[in-house]
């Protein structure tokens, strides 16, 4: 009987430390999405245990506006990572300090979660993949797209070859602008810096394109890059470009990136043609498909992906508890998303020259 009870009491300990929520931080309150991590009441796999922000009229708005106790605040990154312990911290302040924020936390073993893209230059994002290997540490890099099923399904006929080979996609993201669609002064201030932000729509909006390809083609690099920005607006976007056109040249396929400020209206869509049909998928639960050539287009409506994927701090959570492996083809990984600012410096490194950029 006593060897039962042991035998139980030891299971639901183990039941109740696999369930326990992720002690998580943030690093940073000036991008727009940190909102998110204050709106989920509802989810108890994350506790948020330390937030550091430089800025104290940030840290009054928040405070406030969340009804936050004043002591979880931090003005000093390493104090608060010493202090309050966390098991995975989640960086919302420039992209140039991605680096920064791995830097601190990988020799303490803590995970870390940034918005996309992982970071503005090539040698950072190789630095974050060395820091994370030689620590044994997750850096994810969260993009929204990763969440739409449409993307999921288009990849699933890819890989089923349903579609054939791939020989021309398209991504088109973007949005009217920062200031036109009312970004907060804090996150506009980041993405009209071309240091903090790395440049303006072609990073902003560019990185889903070569994100999304680059897991297409499990992983494989570009040939070569060619990339034209402008400035449509420079009474507003001063020092960066607002419109961007990538394209990525592989051995036998094309990728169009459209990358812009300047859309009637916030798009994030996707189309991939091969030699034997085609899915667009549309929004990010709509795909429209012809798989052959007398077969007439068809609409598919799909179901919302499943948990955790309706939310990055859940699969933030999932991959801390190791109930989520990413494998080394993950949107949310880094093989991929080193790839991705490969790409993007090389598309800066193009739109400057006037040249296309061929990868070694």
């Amino acid at each position: 009987m006593k060897t039962l009870l042991f035998l139980l009491v030891g299971f639901l300990g183990i039941e109740a430390l696999a369930q326990s929520p992720v002690r998580v931080a943030v690093a940073g309150l000036s991008h727009g999405h940190v909102g998110w991590i204050f709106n989920r009441a509802d989810k108890k796999d994350i506790e948020l245990v330390g937030i550091y922000e430089t800025n104290p009229d940030l840290v009054n708005l928040f405070a406030s506006k969340y009804k936050l106790d004043k002591k979880i605040f931090f003005s000093d990154l390493n104090k608060m990572l010493d202090e309050v312990k966390p098991e995975a911290v989640s960086a919302f302040g420039a992209i140039n300090e991605h680096i920064t924020i791995v830097e601190a936390c990988a020799p303490r073993k803590i995970h870390v979660m940034v918005e996309k893209p992982l970071a503005t230059t090539f040698a950072d994002a190789k630095e974050i993949q060395k820091l994370a290997e030689q620590n044994s540490i997750q850096v994810l890099t969260n993009y929204e797209t990763s969440w739409y099923a449409s993307n999921q399904y288009v990849n699933d006929l890819v890989q089923q070859g349903k579609l054939g080979d791939i020989r021309k996609v398209m991504v088109n993201d973007g949005h009217q602008g920062p200031k036109e669609i009312g970004v907060s002064k804090e996150f506009f201030a980041i993405l009209t810096d071309p240091v903090k932000n790395g440049a303006g729509a072609l990073v902003d909006f560019g990185c889903y394109g070569a994100n999304l390809m680059t897991w297409l083609l499990k992983g494989e690099r570009p040939l070569s890059v060619t990339a034209v920005t402008h400035q449509n607006k420079p009474e507003i976007y001063q020092k960066v470009d607002d419109e961007a056109s990538i394209i990525l040249q592989y051995p036998k396929a094309q990728c169009i990136i459209q990358a812009s400020w300047n859309w009637s209206f916030g798009r994030k869509d996707m189309e991939v043609f091969g030699n034997k049909g085609y899915a667009v998928a549309v929004n990010a639960t709509t795909v429209r498909q012809r798989l052959a050539e007398k077969s007439p287009e068809e609409t598919i409506k799909l179901d919302p992906r499943p948990a955790p994927y309706t939310d990055p701090f859940s699969v933030l959570a999932d991959v801390v508890q190791g109930r989520l492996t990413l494998d080394k083809n993950d949107l949310y990984g880094l093989p991929i998303n080193v790839t991705v600012v490969e790409i993007l410096e090389s598309a800066r490194e193009s739109a400057k020259s006037g040249k296309t950029v061929f990868l070694n």
